[in-house]
C-alpha cells in the first residue's frame, strides 16, 4: 500500500490546529511541509512553515516530510533540523556541483534524519542515478516546483517509471515520492509507475472528510 504525505500549504489561516489533527485523526502518513525562499522558487513559505513544523511537533505525533525548495540549502537543513523531522529533502537544482549534493546528503545523515533528493520536471533522472545508493527517498516533481493546485505533467509518468525500473534493476532500497497534481483523477497511474509515497495538498484540504479522500487515495 503507498502512503500518503499531506501538504499543508494551503491550510486555512486560523483553522491551523483543526486540521492538523483532522489530519492526524484521518492517518495521513506524513505532513508534508513546503519551505520555500522566494529566490529558488517565487513564492515565500519559509517562516511559515517553520512555525506549522515546530507546532505541529507539539501536537503530534506524525513524522514530517520537510521539502526544502530553497538556494541556501545547509541553512534550510540547519534551520529544520530543530524540528526533529523523519526526513529532508532538497533539490538537486540548488546545488552548484555534485560535491556539494553528496556533502548535504552526508550532513542530513550525519545528523540522524532521513534524506530525500527532488528533482524539477525538466531535469534529467539519470542526472541523480550516482546518488540513489545514498539517500532513503527520490522525490518527483509532478508538476513545476513553487505553487499548489496545479495540474499534473503527465510527462512525469515515464520519469517515476525509469526510476522505478532502475532502482529494481540495481537493488536499490529507496522509496519514490511523487508531487504535484495528485487527486482521484491521476493517482492511479501514479501508483501503477511505482511512486510508494503520494503528496497530496489541495486534493485532501478541500475535501469534506480528510480520512474518506485519504483511504480513497491509498486503495
Amino acid at each position: 500500500m503507498v502512503e500518503i504525505s499531506t501538504s499543508i500549504l494551503s491550510a486555512e489561516q486560523g483553522k491551523e490546529t483543526e486540521i492538523f489533527l483532522g489530519l492526524e485523526k484521518a492517518k495521513t502518513d506524513y505532513f508534508h511541509i513546503d519551505v520555500m525562499d522566494g529566490k529558488f522558487v517565487e513564492k515565500d513559505t519559509y517562516n511559515k512553515m517553520f512555525e506549522y513544523s515546530s507546532y505541529i511537533k507539539r501536537i503530534s505525533n506524525l513524522p514530517l516530510d520537510i521539502h526544502l525548495m530553497v538556494k541556501d540549502v545547509k541553512q534550510a537543513i540547519n534551520d529544520f533540523l530543530s524540528t526533529e523531522p523523519n526526513i529532508i529533502t532538497f533539490h538537486y537544482e540548488a546545488l552548484k556541483n555534485k560535491e556539494d549534493v553528496m556533502d548535504c546528503i552526508n550532513y542530513i545523515k550525519q545528523n540522524n534524519c532521513r534524506v530525500g533528493l527532488a528533482i524539477k520536471p525538466n531535469t534529467s533522472i539519470e542526472e541523480i542515478y550516482e546518488f540513489l545508493p545514498y539517500i532513503h527517498m527520490c522525490l518527483i516533481m509532478t508538476v513545476e516546483p513553487g505553487k499548489g493546485g496545479q495540474t499534473l505533467l503527465h510527462d512525469m509518468i515515464d520519469k517515476i517509471i525509469k526510476i522505478k525500473q532502475y532502482i529494481t534493476e540495481n537493488e536499490i532500497d529507496i522509496d519514490i515520492e511523487a508531487d504535484g497534481g495528485i487527486n482521484l483523477r491521476t493517482v492511479e497511474e501514479i501508483k501503477k509507475a511505482g511512486a510508494n509515497i503520494l503528496v497530496a495538498g489541495t486534493a485532501i484540504l478541500k475535501a469534506n472528510d480528510y480520512s474518506s479522500i485519504i483511504n480513497e487515495l491509498k486503495a
